[in-house]
Protein backbone atom coordinates (compact mmCIF):
# COMPACT_ATOMS: atom_id res chain seq x y z
CA UNK A 1 0.00 0.00 0.00
CA UNK A 2 1.23 3.36 -1.00
CA UNK A 3 2.43 5.80 1.66
CA UNK A 4 1.78 8.88 -0.45
CA UNK A 5 -0.70 11.36 0.34
CA UNK A 6 -4.08 10.21 -1.40
CA UNK A 7 -5.00 13.19 -4.19
CA UNK A 8 -8.16 12.91 -5.91
CA UNK A 9 -7.90 14.52 -9.48
CA UNK A 10 -11.16 15.06 -11.62
CA UNK A 11 -11.03 17.44 -13.81
CA UNK A 12 -13.42 17.27 -15.86
CA UNK A 13 -14.98 19.48 -17.91
CA UNK A 14 -10.47 19.34 -18.70
CA UNK A 15 -8.70 16.29 -19.50
CA UNK A 16 -5.62 14.95 -17.92
CA UNK A 17 -3.67 15.56 -21.17
CA UNK A 18 -5.01 19.42 -20.99
CA UNK A 19 -3.12 20.26 -17.79
CA UNK A 20 -0.87 18.06 -17.20
CA UNK A 21 2.43 17.46 -19.56
CA UNK A 22 4.12 13.83 -19.51
CA UNK A 23 6.66 15.61 -17.37
CA UNK A 24 4.23 17.13 -14.86
CA UNK A 25 2.38 13.58 -15.13
CA UNK A 26 5.23 11.89 -13.73
CA UNK A 27 6.06 13.90 -10.98
CA UNK A 28 2.25 14.14 -9.90
CA UNK A 29 2.21 10.33 -9.47
CA UNK A 30 5.33 10.34 -8.12
CA UNK A 31 4.33 12.65 -5.36
CA UNK A 32 0.90 11.43 -4.32
CA UNK A 33 -1.48 8.52 -5.23
CA UNK A 34 -3.79 9.86 -7.55
CA UNK A 35 -7.56 8.80 -7.10
CA UNK A 36 -9.43 8.54 -10.19
CA UNK A 37 -7.30 10.71 -12.66
CA UNK A 38 -9.62 10.46 -15.51
CA UNK A 39 -11.18 13.02 -18.11
CA UNK A 40 -14.58 12.04 -17.39
CA UNK A 41 -16.64 13.64 -14.56
CA UNK A 42 -15.73 10.98 -11.15
CA UNK A 43 -19.14 9.23 -9.82
CA UNK A 44 -20.40 11.22 -6.81
CA UNK A 45 -20.71 7.46 -5.23
CA UNK A 46 -16.38 7.05 -5.91
CA UNK A 47 -15.91 10.74 -4.83
CA UNK A 48 -17.66 10.22 -1.18
CA UNK A 49 -16.24 7.10 -1.03
CA UNK A 50 -12.37 8.37 -1.39
CA UNK A 51 -13.02 11.68 0.43
CA UNK A 52 -12.49 10.50 4.10
CA UNK A 53 -8.82 10.15 2.93
CA UNK A 54 -8.42 12.51 0.57
CA UNK A 55 -5.38 14.76 1.14
CA UNK A 56 -6.47 17.20 -1.28
CA UNK A 57 -8.64 17.41 -4.41
CA UNK A 58 -8.13 18.93 -7.97
CA UNK A 59 -11.51 19.72 -9.66
CA UNK A 60 -12.52 21.98 -12.19
CA UNK A 61 -15.68 23.22 -9.69
CA UNK A 62 -17.76 21.61 -6.91
CA UNK A 63 -19.87 19.48 -7.25
CA UNK A 64 -20.38 17.41 -5.26
CA UNK A 65 -22.66 18.67 -2.31
CA UNK A 66 -22.03 20.04 1.02
CA UNK A 67 -19.68 16.89 2.54
CA UNK A 68 -16.71 18.79 3.92
CA UNK A 69 -17.38 17.13 7.57
CA UNK A 70 -16.71 13.68 5.90
CA UNK A 71 -13.51 15.06 4.50
CA UNK A 72 -11.59 14.00 7.85
CA UNK A 73 -7.82 14.56 6.24
CA UNK A 74 -8.26 17.44 3.45
CA UNK A 75 -5.72 20.48 3.56
CA UNK A 76 -6.50 21.67 0.07
CA UNK A 77 -9.12 21.68 -3.24
CA UNK A 78 -7.45 23.08 -6.37
CA UNK A 79 -8.68 23.95 -8.84
CA UNK A 80 -8.29 23.96 -12.60
CA UNK A 81 -10.04 27.07 -13.83
CA UNK A 82 -9.40 30.56 -13.10
CA UNK A 83 -12.82 31.34 -11.26
CA UNK A 84 -13.60 30.36 -7.36
CA UNK A 85 -16.57 27.63 -7.75
CA UNK A 86 -19.17 29.73 -5.89
CA UNK A 87 -21.36 26.14 -4.89
CA UNK A 88 -18.05 25.37 -1.87
CA UNK A 89 -18.80 26.43 1.44
CA UNK A 90 -15.77 28.54 2.15
CA UNK A 91 -16.69 29.71 5.66
CA UNK A 92 -16.31 26.00 6.44
CA UNK A 93 -13.01 25.42 4.55
CA UNK A 94 -11.55 28.19 6.56
CA UNK A 95 -12.96 26.87 9.63
CA UNK A 96 -11.64 23.76 9.19
CA UNK A 97 -7.89 25.17 7.67
CA UNK A 98 -8.40 23.60 4.04
CA UNK A 99 -6.68 25.72 1.70
CA UNK A 100 -8.55 26.68 -1.52
CA UNK A 101 -6.49 27.56 -4.64
CA UNK A 102 -7.39 28.71 -7.78
CA UNK A 103 -5.32 28.54 -11.21
CA UNK A 104 -6.55 32.04 -11.98
CA UNK A 105 -2.48 33.13 -12.53
CA UNK A 106 -1.78 30.46 -15.04
CA UNK A 107 -3.98 32.53 -17.37
CA UNK A 108 -2.30 35.65 -16.41
CA UNK A 109 0.20 35.40 -19.38
CA UNK A 110 -2.13 34.13 -22.29
CA UNK A 111 -4.92 36.45 -21.42
CA UNK A 112 -2.50 39.46 -21.06
CA UNK A 113 -1.43 38.50 -24.48
CA UNK A 114 -4.80 38.28 -26.10
CA UNK A 115 -5.89 41.60 -24.30
CA UNK A 116 -2.66 43.01 -25.93
CA UNK A 117 -3.19 42.10 -29.52
CA UNK A 118 -6.71 42.64 -29.43
CA UNK A 119 -6.07 45.88 -28.35
CA UNK A 120 -3.63 46.41 -31.56
CA UNK A 121 -6.46 45.08 -33.77
CA UNK A 122 -8.81 46.99 -33.27
CA UNK A 123 -6.80 50.25 -32.74
CA UNK A 124 -5.12 49.85 -36.17
CA UNK A 125 -8.49 47.97 -37.73
CA UNK A 126 -6.70 44.88 -38.81
CA UNK A 127 -9.74 42.33 -39.20
CA UNK A 128 -11.77 45.31 -41.32
CA UNK A 129 -8.55 45.42 -43.28
CA UNK A 130 -7.75 41.91 -43.84
CA UNK A 131 -11.66 40.97 -44.81
CA UNK A 132 -11.26 44.06 -47.18
CA UNK A 133 -8.19 42.89 -48.88
CA UNK A 134 -9.79 39.26 -49.26
CA UNK A 135 -12.91 40.75 -50.85
CA UNK A 136 -10.74 42.48 -53.25
CA UNK A 137 -12.15 45.96 -51.71
CA UNK A 138 -8.94 47.10 -49.84
CA UNK A 139 -7.85 50.92 -50.24
CA UNK A 140 -4.04 51.04 -50.94
CA UNK A 141 -2.23 53.63 -48.98
CA UNK A 142 -5.46 56.03 -48.75
CA UNK A 143 -4.93 59.14 -46.70
CA UNK A 144 -4.22 58.75 -42.65
CA UNK A 145 -7.67 60.91 -42.27
CA UNK A 146 -9.50 58.19 -43.65
CA UNK A 147 -8.35 55.73 -41.73
CA UNK A 148 -9.56 56.07 -38.37
CA UNK A 149 -6.47 54.61 -37.35
CA UNK A 150 -4.32 54.97 -34.26
CA UNK A 151 -1.17 54.08 -32.42
CA UNK A 152 -0.64 52.59 -28.99
CA UNK A 153 2.18 54.01 -28.01
CA UNK A 154 2.27 57.36 -25.94
CA UNK A 155 -2.15 56.80 -24.71
CA UNK A 156 -3.40 56.86 -22.00
CA UNK A 157 -4.82 53.07 -20.68
CA UNK A 158 -7.20 52.29 -18.11
CA UNK A 159 -7.38 49.04 -16.37
CA UNK A 160 -11.12 48.05 -15.06
CA UNK A 161 -9.97 45.67 -12.13
CA UNK A 162 -6.45 45.35 -12.06
CA UNK A 163 -5.30 41.60 -10.60
CA UNK A 164 -3.35 38.98 -12.03
CA UNK A 165 -4.27 39.95 -15.48
CA UNK A 166 -3.61 43.74 -14.91
CA UNK A 167 -0.48 43.39 -13.63
CA UNK A 168 1.10 41.34 -16.33
CA UNK A 169 -0.57 43.24 -19.08
CA UNK A 170 1.11 46.61 -17.49
CA UNK A 171 4.34 44.79 -18.01
CA UNK A 172 3.47 44.38 -21.34
CA UNK A 173 2.29 47.38 -22.32
CA UNK A 174 4.99 50.01 -20.20
CA UNK A 175 7.40 49.81 -23.25
CA UNK A 176 4.72 51.65 -25.41
CA UNK A 177 4.75 54.57 -23.45
CA UNK A 178 1.69 55.07 -22.14
CA UNK A 179 -0.14 56.63 -19.29
CA UNK A 180 -1.63 54.03 -17.47
CA UNK A 181 -4.79 54.30 -14.80
CA UNK A 182 -6.31 51.75 -12.70
CA UNK A 183 -9.56 51.66 -10.73
CA UNK A 184 -9.92 48.59 -8.73
CA UNK A 185 -11.93 48.86 -5.38
CA UNK A 186 -10.56 46.31 -4.40
CA UNK A 187 -7.30 47.65 -4.15
CA UNK A 188 -5.51 50.61 -2.14
CA UNK A 189 -4.26 54.42 -3.95
CA UNK A 190 -0.78 52.92 -2.45
CA UNK A 191 -1.09 49.61 -3.59
CA UNK A 192 -1.79 50.98 -7.27
CA UNK A 193 1.24 53.95 -7.21
CA UNK A 194 3.35 50.62 -6.21
CA UNK A 195 2.40 48.72 -9.01
CA UNK A 196 3.20 51.74 -11.49
CA UNK A 197 -0.19 52.99 -12.09
CA UNK A 198 -2.69 55.67 -11.50
CA UNK A 199 -5.22 55.27 -9.29
CA UNK A 200 -8.86 56.74 -10.86
CA UNK A 201 -12.33 56.75 -10.30
CA UNK A 202 -14.30 54.43 -13.06
CA UNK A 203 -16.11 57.62 -14.72
CA UNK A 204 -12.52 59.71 -14.60
CA UNK A 205 -11.07 56.47 -16.20
CA UNK A 206 -13.94 55.83 -18.66
CA UNK A 207 -13.44 59.48 -20.05
CA UNK A 208 -10.35 60.11 -20.97
CA UNK A 209 -8.81 56.28 -21.77
CA UNK A 210 -8.15 56.10 -25.45
CA UNK A 211 -7.51 51.77 -24.09
CA UNK A 212 -9.71 50.70 -21.77
CA UNK A 213 -9.32 47.31 -20.75
CA UNK A 214 -12.07 45.26 -18.77
CA UNK A 215 -10.64 42.92 -16.56
CA UNK A 216 -12.54 43.11 -13.36
CA UNK A 217 -13.64 39.65 -11.70
CA UNK A 218 -17.31 39.26 -11.50
CA UNK A 219 -18.70 39.54 -7.90
CA UNK A 220 -22.09 39.87 -6.43
CA UNK A 221 -21.58 43.96 -6.50
CA UNK A 222 -20.27 44.32 -10.09
CA UNK A 223 -22.64 42.54 -12.19
CA UNK A 224 -23.56 45.46 -15.31
CA UNK A 225 -20.28 48.01 -13.34
CA UNK A 226 -20.27 49.41 -16.79
CA UNK A 227 -23.90 50.67 -17.25
CA UNK A 228 -24.83 52.56 -19.77
CA UNK A 229 -24.42 55.79 -18.36
CA UNK A 230 -20.96 55.12 -17.60
CA UNK A 231 -20.02 53.51 -20.82
CA UNK A 232 -21.39 56.87 -22.69
CA UNK A 233 -18.28 58.47 -21.13
CA UNK A 234 -16.60 56.49 -23.58
CA UNK A 235 -14.42 58.85 -25.94
CA UNK A 236 -15.70 58.22 -29.55
CA UNK A 237 -12.32 57.36 -30.85
CA UNK A 238 -11.56 55.08 -27.94
CA UNK A 239 -11.17 51.25 -27.98
CA UNK A 240 -12.97 48.93 -25.17
CA UNK A 241 -11.33 45.56 -24.69
CA UNK A 242 -13.50 43.17 -23.03
CA UNK A 243 -11.55 40.01 -21.74
CA UNK A 244 -12.39 39.14 -18.18
CA UNK A 245 -16.52 37.99 -18.31
CA UNK A 246 -19.36 39.88 -19.82
CA UNK A 247 -21.03 40.11 -16.44
CA UNK A 248 -19.42 43.31 -15.75
CA UNK A 249 -20.73 45.07 -18.52
CA UNK A 250 -24.17 46.14 -19.36
CA UNK A 251 -23.66 44.24 -22.55
CA UNK A 252 -27.37 45.10 -24.18
CA UNK A 253 -25.91 48.86 -23.69
CA UNK A 254 -22.51 47.88 -25.04
CA UNK A 255 -23.88 46.17 -28.42
CA UNK A 256 -26.52 49.23 -28.73
CA UNK A 257 -23.42 51.83 -28.62
CA UNK A 258 -20.89 49.91 -30.74
CA UNK A 259 -23.69 49.41 -33.13
CA UNK A 260 -24.34 53.18 -33.24
CA UNK A 261 -20.52 53.80 -33.84
CA UNK A 262 -19.85 55.78 -30.37
CA UNK A 263 -16.64 53.74 -30.10
CA UNK A 264 -15.10 50.80 -30.55
CA UNK A 265 -14.78 47.60 -29.13
CA UNK A 266 -12.61 43.94 -28.76
CA UNK A 267 -14.29 41.23 -26.70
CA UNK A 268 -13.72 37.78 -25.94
CA UNK A 269 -16.14 36.93 -23.26
CA UNK A 270 -20.34 36.91 -23.60
CA UNK A 271 -23.41 36.86 -21.15
CA UNK A 272 -24.39 33.44 -23.25
CA UNK A 273 -21.52 30.79 -24.69
CA UNK A 274 -21.73 30.19 -27.76
CA UNK A 275 -23.00 33.41 -28.58
CA UNK A 276 -26.70 33.66 -30.71
CA UNK A 277 -26.25 33.58 -34.42
CA UNK A 278 -28.55 35.78 -34.66
CA UNK A 279 -27.13 38.62 -31.62
CA UNK A 280 -26.19 41.79 -33.58
CA UNK A 281 -23.12 41.84 -31.64
CA UNK A 282 -22.06 39.85 -34.85
CA UNK A 283 -22.70 42.42 -37.15
CA UNK A 284 -21.65 45.37 -35.06
CA UNK A 285 -18.74 47.35 -37.31
CA UNK A 286 -15.38 48.38 -35.81
CA UNK A 287 -15.75 45.27 -33.32
CA UNK A 288 -13.06 42.59 -33.29
CA UNK A 289 -14.78 39.47 -31.25
CA UNK A 290 -13.11 36.30 -30.59
CA UNK A 291 -15.10 33.11 -29.06
CA UNK A 292 -13.59 33.01 -25.25
CA UNK A 293 -9.75 31.97 -26.27
CA UNK A 294 -7.71 34.28 -24.47
CA UNK A 295 -6.41 31.62 -22.19
CA UNK A 296 -6.98 28.72 -24.53
CA UNK A 297 -3.31 28.17 -24.79
CA UNK A 298 -1.73 24.65 -24.90
CA UNK A 299 1.38 26.85 -22.90
CA UNK A 300 -1.31 28.11 -20.28
CA UNK A 301 -3.05 24.84 -19.62
CA UNK A 302 0.13 23.19 -19.00
CA UNK A 303 1.14 25.91 -16.34
CA UNK A 304 -1.94 24.92 -14.32
CA UNK A 305 -0.85 21.48 -14.28
CA UNK A 306 2.66 22.94 -13.29
CA UNK A 307 1.63 25.06 -10.60
CA UNK A 308 -0.90 22.45 -8.85
CA UNK A 309 2.10 20.01 -8.78
CA UNK A 310 4.01 23.00 -7.15
CA UNK A 311 1.43 23.73 -4.49
CA UNK A 312 0.75 20.15 -3.87
CA UNK A 313 4.31 19.43 -3.37
CA UNK A 314 4.72 22.35 -0.78
CA UNK A 315 1.33 21.48 0.91
CA UNK A 316 2.81 18.08 1.14
CA UNK A 317 6.19 19.50 3.11
CA UNK A 318 4.19 21.38 5.52
CA UNK A 319 5.23 24.42 3.09
CA UNK A 320 2.53 27.54 2.39
CA UNK A 321 1.47 27.46 -1.48
CA UNK A 322 2.82 29.98 -3.43
CA UNK A 323 1.80 29.37 -7.23
CA UNK A 324 -1.72 29.38 -7.33
CA UNK A 325 -3.99 31.65 -5.69
CA UNK A 326 -5.24 31.37 -2.26
CA UNK A 327 -8.96 32.18 -1.47
CA UNK A 328 -9.18 35.22 0.72
CA UNK A 329 -11.59 34.91 3.72
CA UNK A 330 -12.91 38.65 3.14
CA UNK A 331 -13.49 38.09 -0.31
CA UNK A 332 -14.44 34.34 -1.81
CA UNK A 333 -17.99 34.32 -0.99
CA UNK A 334 -18.62 37.67 -3.01
CA UNK A 335 -16.99 35.78 -6.39
CA UNK A 336 -20.38 34.38 -8.76
CA UNK A 337 -20.06 32.34 -11.52
CA UNK A 338 -21.23 34.30 -15.02
CA UNK A 339 -21.23 33.10 -18.10
CA UNK A 340 -23.98 30.79 -19.45
CA UNK A 341 -23.02 27.82 -21.95
CA UNK A 342 -26.10 27.14 -23.76
CA UNK A 343 -26.43 24.35 -26.55
CA UNK A 344 -27.64 25.24 -29.92
CA UNK A 345 -29.87 22.94 -31.89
Amino acid sequence: MSDRPKVIVDPFFRSMDDIFSADEAKRLTDLVEVVWGRDDPMPLEEFTGALPEAFAIVSAGWRYGDVLDAASSLRAILTVSGGWPPELDYGRCFERGIRVLSAAPAFAEAVAEMALALALASSRDLVAEDRAVRAGQESWLSSADKLGTFLLSGKRVGFVGFGNIGRRLRALIEPFGCELSACDPWLTDAYLRDERVNPATLQRLLETSRIIFVLATPTTENRALLSRELLELVQPDAVLVLVSRAHVVDFEALTELVLDGRFRAAIDVFPEEPLDPEHPIRTAPGVVLSPHRAGLVQEALWEIGRRIVDDLEAIVKGLPPRRLQIADPAVATRYVRTTQVVERQ
